[in-house]
């Protein structure tokens, strides 16, 4: 495995970081900002991550809204 110091995303699993994202801004919320199915109609994390596994696109936007929610002012502060 490749040491990735400047990606902001390494060591986090897709499943962390979609259950990260359920809890701040809820399916309701996800769904606004991602139009997939999977966040709109009974909405669960192993639905979700089979789709955003299999769809690079859906994957690329949920990873830009939550490098938002640890980038941003109210973000996790990486020490």
């Amino acid at each position: 495995m490749t040491e990735q110091p400047n990606n902001p995303l390494h060591g986090i699993t897709l499943k962390a970081l979609l259950t990260e994202l359920v809890e701040r801004y809820g399916w309701e919320e996800l769904a606004n900002r991602v139009n997939i199915n999977c966040f709109k109609n009974d909405p669960s994390i192993k639905s979700s991550l089979t789709f955003l596994r299999r769809t690079p696109w859906a994957r690329a936007e949920v990873e830009a809204i939550y490098l938002e929610l640890i980038e941003g002012p109210w973000g996790k502060s990486k020490e």
